[in-house]
């Protein structure tokens, strides 16, 4: 076995062409997060970005994209942009993991959005969790029906506030795949609007991820694609979703609202609608990821499973990485294991966030200078 590391970007137009036959052969790979495209585009933007090509005497086995941080610290293509990684290779390829990480220099690498059971990490798997899907299989009207079972009350619910919002606003229409990038600005300062109001950290504020999303809402081919969807009430935007897609599977990624439509759940009004759009363009489903929104219970008819874990080598790096994350990854987990638990750290962070804007609103009054864009 032969292990070859470079940039995506170095990638021939045969290697490409393998990575999508490899992604294409095997189920548990249809992700846009694992195709070609993604990883070429995260090398553009961030130079720690490198992809393992490994071969046999039949010739390529598989890829491998990792990110390689200093002192050998890896981490999965995208980290925390991402829900799903892992190798893009044979079902039934095992490597030595701990010499794949040598043959990358890489002391340590750490998972959370593991495909699961790929035999090269199974043994360090730490834990298992289900990612809900909207499967499509057996057309729309199936999965509405399992929607139905799933809570009758809830689909009620949002099917009167849709009718709602299209009463008072105006009539609702749905665009699928919008190419207008300054929808997609909406969505963005949407959704920025959204981190700083629940207390997270404004993604946005980082140019390269803009920057990417820009690149991603780019791309257009049968394989692969960015789709963004916008709810209009009337021609007012009042919902929209930015994500990626292969041939039958999208991702969620960035759904984001307009407050002042909050009132009638504008978000889920758009999920039943994208559902739809979804399925009569040919997808098979849509994976909203582990974990996070009570939503996705009613809303799924199928489970993908994703799994976490750390792979190391001995050495002082691995040790101090160990000792860093593993507590904040535990912690983590059992936060997201027990809904109370995630609605109490839901609510404390909205707190901070409620906070952080009305210090904000006091400093712009008093004309203080607000911090910069991107300052910790």
């Amino acid at each position: 076995m032969n292990i070859q590391v470079v940039r995506p970007r170095e990638l021939g137009e045969a290697e490409r062409t393998r990575w999508r036959e490899l992604q294409k052969a095997d189920p548990s790979l249809d992700n846009p997060f694992l195709s070609v495209e993604f990883a070429v585009a995260m090398d553009r933007l961030r130079d720690y970005v490198r992809v393992a090509v490994i071969s046999d005497a039949g010739g390529i086995a598989g890829f491998f994209p990792y990110e390689r941080h200093s002192f050998g610290i890896g981490k999965p293509l995208g980290g925390f942009l991402t829900t799903c990684h892992g190798l893009i290779a044979t079902p039934d390829l095992r490597l030595d993991a701990k010499a794949l990480l040598r043959a990358c220099k890489l002391s340590v690498f750490d998972f959370d959005h593991m495909v699961a059971g790929q035999p090269t990490f199974a043994p360090f798997e730490q834990d298992v969790r289900p990612a809900p899907i909207m499967d499509f299989t057996s057309g729309f009207d199936a999965w509405i029906d399992q929607v139905k079972s799933n809570s009758p009350k809830n689909l009620k619910t949002v099917r009167y506030k849709e009718r709602k919002l299209g009463r008072e606003q105006g009539e609702l229409r749905f665009e699928w795949a919008s190419a207008d990038p300054e929808v997609l600005r909406t969505l963005l300062t949407w959704k920025s609007d959204q981190y700083r109001r629940t207390g997270r950290v404004d993604r946005f504020a980082q140019p390269w991820i803009v920057e990417l999303t820009d690149m991603m809402h780019a791309e257009r081919t049968s394989d692969f694609a960015g789709v963004l969807t916008m709810l209009y009430a009337g021609d007012v935007p009042v919902a929209g979703h930015f994500g990626l897609r292969t041939a039958t599977t999208l991702v969620g990624w960035f759904p984001a609202y307009d407050t002042e439509f909050g009132r009638y759940s504008p978000g889920i009004v758009h999920h039943l609608q994208m559902a739809e759009a979804a399925a009569n363009d040919g997808l098979h489903m849509v994976d909203m990821g582990k974990g996070g929104k009570e939503y996705k219970d009613w809303l799924k008819s199928g489970t993908l499973y994703v799994s976490e874990g750390r792979i190391s080598r001995p050495s002082a790096t691995a040790a101090v990485h160990w000792v860093g994350r593993t507590p904040l990854n535990k912690a983590r987990t059992i936060v997201m294991d027990r809904p109370s638990l995630y609605k109490a750290a839901d609510r404390v962070l909205k707190g901070f966030g409620r906070v952080r804007t009305s210090m904000q609103q006091q400093e712009s009054s008093n004309g203080v200078a607000k911090e910069p864009t991107g300052a910790r």
